[in-house]
C-alpha cells in the first residue's frame, strides 16, 4: 500500500502524477513554452509551471485525505535546467513532508508506454532503445530488453548510418523518444523498427517508483543529484579535452 507523487521534467512537456497503490489518480501535464526547439529551457518558465501542477496534486491528495510515502523524481538523462527544477522541487517536498525520495532512470520510463501499449508489437528478443534529442546528430539513449534489464549502458552517441549495425544483424531494436525522429533516414535496416509519440511522462513512473519503494532504493534526499548532472556533463568534458 503506497502513495507516490512523480515528477518528470526532462524534457519540454512537463508532467506530475499521483499513484496509489500503482494506479495513478491523479495527472496533469504542461508543455514548457519557454523551451527552445530541441527541449532545453530557456528559463525560469518551467520552474512556474511545475510549481503549479505540485501544487495541484498537492492539493488533490490533501482533500481526499491521503498521505504521500514517497516523492518519485525523474532522473535523466535530459534537459539540464528541467532536471534541475524536478529534482530541487522533489527534494523540497521530501523535507517539508518528511517523505522518501525515489529516483528512476528517465529511458526507463520511456521504456513503460511501450512495454503496456506495444507489447503484442514485440517479438521475445526485441531490444527497446529509447533515445533523448541533444543537439545535432547526438542523442542520450541505452538498450533494454523486454525486462529492461540493461545491454548498453546509458551513454551519449552521435547517430551514423552503422550505429546499432551488429545489433540489428542478429535482434530487432525497437527506437522511440524525440531523438529517434533523426534516426529514421539513416539507421536503414530490416530490424529497426520505430515507435512515435512516446515520450517520458509522470503518468508512466508509477510501475518503477512501486518496484523500487518495494524493495526500499531511495535516495539520500541531501546529496542526490540527476544523473545528467553527475555523468555526461564529465563525459562532455572528457570529449573536449580529447579534441
Amino acid at each position: 500500500m503506497s502513495c507516490i507523487l512523480h515528477i518528470e521534467t526532462s524534457t519540454d512537456e512537463c508532467s506530475v502524477a499521483v499513484s496509489q497503490d500503482g494506479a495513478n489518480i491523479f495527472f496533469e501535464t504542461v508543455e514548457d513554452k519557454a523551451s527552445d526547439s530541441n527541449g532545453r529551457s530557456r528559463g525560469g518558465g518551467k520552474a512556474q509551471q511545475l510549481g503549479t501542477l505540485v501544487d495541484h496534486a498537492l492539493s488533490f491528495t490533501d482533500n481526499h485525505a491521503i498521505p504521500f510515502d514517497a516523492v518519485a523524481v525523474s532522473s535523466g538523462p535530459g534537459s539540464y535546467t528541467g532536471l534541475r527544477i524536478g529534482v530541487s522541487m522533489a527534494k523540497g517536498i521530501c523535507y517539508g513532508r518528511n517523505l522518501k525520495l525515489l529516483s528512476l532512470p528517465t529511458l526507463q520510463i520511456m521504456c513503460v508506454p511501450v512495454l503496456l501499449c506495444h507489447a503484442d508489437e514485440l517479438p521475445e528478443n526485441a531490444l527497446l532503445c529509447p533515445m533523448i534529442d541533444a543537439r545535432r546528430m547526438e542523442v542520450y539513449t541505452a538498450l533494454y530488453d523486454r525486462a529492461l534489464k540493461s545491454e548498453m549502458d546509458v551513454k551519449p552517441m552521435v547517430i551514423e548510418g552503422s550505429s546499432f549495425a551488429d545489433i540489428l544483424e542478429s535482434r530487432p531494436i525497437y527506437f522511440f523518444g524525440n531523438g529517434s525522429d533523426k534516426c529514421r533516414d539513416i539507421i536503414n535496416h530490416p530490424n529497426a523498427h520505430f515507435i512515435e509519440g512516446i515520450q517520458p511522462l509522470a503518468k508512466w513512473m508509477s510501475p518503477l517508483a512501486e518496484k523500487a519503494h518495494a524493495r526500499e532504493e531511495f535516495q539520500d534526499v541531501a546529496y542526490f543529484e540527476p544523473f545528467y548532472l553527475k555523468e555526461f556533463v564529465a563525459v562532455k568534458s572528457r570529449n573536449l579535452l580529447d579534441v
